[in-house]
């Protein structure tokens, strides 16, 4: 019997998927385990493995295609298997989601309501009883479970849907593209399509403005010793065979392990809402926000608090090169506690930035700036800099919130601390 061959989920916010290259055509000989396709998401592109040995068969979402999550792309046949005449050929190329019919011979694909032999739609017993105190029909749920079936988040998350939409339809809608349009003279600008990337940090960022009660707090950081053991580590660190050195620190580096110290010194902020919780963390995860074409990622280094320097410097890179090039997997942006978005390299002194959820903080990181401050009662010129913590009032109080940048200063300004 033909192995389906489904669009798996690669992310929890994850809906549809766009296969963006097959590495088999069709009719090719596959190998369990061995690449199959691959799928672009709003946050990376992931190699998938094929599901068994065989002939891969009926391409139902070509190159440059979108299904939705658990839904059939093709189908691995038997060597020698017979193929129904009625399944479909290839499919083409195309710049959307794609509904191409499921081949007669082949179980049939996960679809809202979607019935095997006009049984009713596959689910667990834990999904079916939450449909039923929820009062939802399993036909109009699309499961992301395996060959289709429908499970418990599936029906959680039309659960929230259906407790939404009244929501929605009371709030004010943002504008129309075509009465936005109207307001400039044709022939002034130029249309740039939404997308998905785009689309998920609109939506994300707007429900945390919106639901997220945002307080913020500032420190100015003064950075001389900070500059000079930054300095004296570089040129220090190890060669290779060509004389050029390892890794190579920069100030971001340093406010990495400082804010990571800093929430072990403070558990209290190191914390995420999580409705009828607060998790308090073990451990200091953090994200740190790259500007790639079109958007950004926030790969997360994990226990950052336990690695040296040129760890971190060296980790940093590599996420942020794979980050750049849309390759992270899910491990490597999911999760953190807090977030750390630098904007100094650009020149900006002071801003604040919008908390990513589940985080509950987010530090925004402003420019080094020469001045003079009194010491003693003489001005002495130093390198300052504003970092500004915005907390998530549920899970961190204003004194937890100044606490962790108190502490945040005190590694920044003796960097002596962050080596101990």
């Amino acid at each position: 019997m033909a192995v389906e061959v489904i669009l798996p989920r690669v992310d929890m916010d994850m809906a549809t998927g766009k296969i963006s290259k097959w590495h088999v055509k069709d009719g090719e000989k596959v190998t369990k385990g061995a690449a199959l396709f691959e799928i672009e998401t709003d946050k990376a592109a992931m190699e998938i493995d094929a599901p068994a040995d065989g002939i891969l068969r009926n391409i139902l979402v070509a190159e440059g295609g979108v299904a939705d999550v658990g839904a059939a792309v093709a189908y691995i046949y038997a060597e020698g298997e017979a193929i129904s005449s009625a399944a479909p050929a290839a499919a083409k190329p195309v710049a959307q989601k794609t509904d191409a019919a499921v081949p007669a011979s082949a179980p049939a694909s996960s679809a809202p309501g979607a019935h095997i032999n006009g049984e009713a739609p596959r689910a667990t017993p834990l999904a079916r009883r939450l449909a039923k105190e929820a009062t939802l029909s399993l036909d109009v749920i699309t499961g992301s479970g395996p060959r289709g079936r429908i499970v418990a988040a599936d029906v959680r998350a039309a659960a929230d849907a259906k407790v939404a939409a009244p929501l929605r339809a009371a709030a004010p809608q943002p504008a129309a593209m075509d009465d936005v349009q109207k307001l400039y003279q044709p022939g002034s600008f130029d249309v740039l399509p939404v997308d998905g990337m785009r689309r998920t940090i609109a939506a994300r960022l707007t429900q945390s403005k919106q639901t997220v009660p945002h307080f913020y707090l500032s420190v100015t950081c003064t950075l001389d010793k900070l500059l000079a053991a930054r300095e004296s580590l570089n040129a220090s660190a190890p060669r290779d065979g060509e004389k050029k050195p390892l890794w190579r620190l920069s100030i971001n580096d340093f406010v990495i392990k400082a804010m990571s110290l800093a929430l072990q010194k403070v558990p209290a902020a190191n914390v995420t809402w999580a409705g009828d919780a607060i998790l308090r963390h073990r451990t200091s995860d953090v994200g740190v926000a790259v500007a790639v074409d079109g958007g950004l990622f926030t790969p997360v280094l994990r226990g950052v608090e336990t690695k040296t320097l040129s760890a971190i410097s060296t980790e940093m890179k590599q996420l942020a090169a794979k980050a750049r090039a849309r390759k992270l997997v899910p491990s490597e942006y999911q999760g953190g506690t807090s977030a750390i978005s630098n904007l100094g390299m650009y020149g900006i002194e002071e801003f604040t930035a919008i908390i990513n959820p589940p985080h509950a903080s987010i530090l925004a990181v402003g420019a080094g700036v020469e001045r003079f401050v009194p010491v003693k009662g003489q001005p002495v010129l130093s390198t300052q800099m504003t970092c500004t913590l915005s907390c998530d009032h549920r899970a961190v109080d204003g004194a937890v919130g100044a606490e962790l940048l108190q502490a945040f200063r005190s590694f920044m300004e003796d960097p002596l601390l962050m080596l101990a």
